[in-house]
């Protein structure tokens, strides 16, 4: 009974039991957040040693400063997610060398083909056409190769917005800018992809979004 009323919680709900000190609460907000962030990281750093490392640093700081969130200006989400962007950014900033994937290919690919295969049900915003573009490639790894050399400005946004399915405010919230900002960078990014998956594939026509 106590699991079933855990998992019915809300984030905000759960986080104040776990400020009060529930262990119980912090573990399933742990279950509930942990792969989400895991995978953003993983997009982001394209390395799993430190999407997993980044991943623990935001846990970390959620158990250390619970208070730092407000929920008048955002999602749990959001909050977790802007964390993980700062740890990421102080790493970059330790080893400004580009990082390219580094194994665990099998496990990005399949990350990438549920998320172009998957439909937008949360109500926020319609399905982006650039993922039906996604879905109909021969193989994910073009799009992975495509996703892996965007600036880090537009491919934050098409992690959160098209492979995490956030809302443009979540997205925001996350990111700390305007609305106005991610939907302007969002529509670039897939501009840039669709360019770079017409580059792949010349001999088909890839349409734009919208088209």
């Amino acid at each position: 009974m106590e699991m079933t009323q855990t998992t019915d919680l809300t984030d905000d709900r759960l986080l104040r039991r776990m400020m009060a000190g529930d262990e119980g609460a912090f573990a399933h907000l742990y279950r509930r957040r942990h792969p989400a962030i895991y995978r953003f990281a993983l997009h982001m750093s394209g390395n799993a040693a430190m999407a997993e490392d980044v991943t623990q640093e935001v846990f970390m700081t959620l158990i250390r400063e619970p208070g730092r969130f407000d929920p008048a200006r955002g999602t749990l989400g959001g909050f977790l997610y802007g964390i993980a962007r700062n740890h990421l950014r102080k790493r970059w900033e330790q080893d400004r060398r580009l990082v390219q994937f580094a194994g665990d290919g099998e496990e990005l690919d399949d990350l990438l083909s549920n998320a172009a295969a998957s439909s937008n049900g949360n109500g926020h915003r319609p399905a982006p056409a650039v993922r039906d573009e996604f879905a109909s490639l021969e193989t994910v790894s073009q799009v992975r190769q495509a996703i892996s050399t965007l600036p880090e400005n537009y491919r934050e946004v098409v992690v959160l917005c098209e492979l995490e399915e956030l809302s443009y405010e979540e997205a925001a919230s996350a990111l700390g800018c305007p609305v106005g900002t991610v939907r302007s960078r969002l529509h670039r990014a897939r501009a840039i992809l669709l360019e770079k998956l017409r580059d792949a594939h010349p001999m088909r026509r890839i349409s734009a979004v919208g088209e």
